[in-house]
């Protein structure tokens, strides 16, 4: 029963480490958001958007599957290159892959997702993986709740009495 105590100290440093990460990541959403959304937004009001996801929707599950599948393949790892990129000193070139890469995710893998929702989740290997997805997502958003109100005691600031927009 010595290990206990030890484990628990393992334990809450992985826990201490994973909300730190998580902190940053959300920062970095929250510095970010404000920026890109209304981009997106205008983006996705447009006429084109409307009728793209019209064409996408009536299309068989894989058809549908395979649209989702392709730009995600490409543009996450190009996330991760964009990166190392900028870490090699390539910093413009890799902001603007970056850029570009998440205009993909945002603008393309997003709209076929929503546009063939339905048809994916039949799946259900598809309904899991999105099934784990909320779950994480449910998870950070408790965390950054947390850190926020860690924040503020900190700083000796009150709530916001408006809500926060969902991730």
């Amino acid at each position: 029963m010595a290990d206990q105590p030890q484990k628990n100290i393992v334990w809450r440093i992985f826990i201490w480490l994973f909300e730190a990460i998580a902190a940053v990541i959300l920062l970095h959403d929250a510095i970010a958001r404000p920026l890109y959304r209304p981009l997106l937004d205008w983006i996705a009001a447009r006429e084109i958007m409307h009728r793209f996801v019209t064409l996408v929707a009536p299309l068989p599950r894989f058809a549908i599957l395979i649209l989702f599948g392709v730009p995600f393949v490409i543009a996450e790892p190009l996330k991760v290159f964009a990166l190392y990129l900028v870490a090699r000193g390539l910093v413009v070139t890799g902001v603007l892959l970056l850029i570009f890469s998440y205009l993909v995710t945002f603008l393309i893998v997003e709209r076929i997702y929503e546009a063939g929702r339905d048809k994916l989740l039949t799946y259900r290997w598809f309904a899991w993986a999105m099934t784990q997805i909320a779950r994480v997502r449910d998870i950070l958003l408790a965390i950054k709740a947390r850190i926020a109100a860690r924040a503020r005691a900190w700083l000796g600031v009150t709530a916001p009495s408006n809500k926060e927009p969902e991730i």
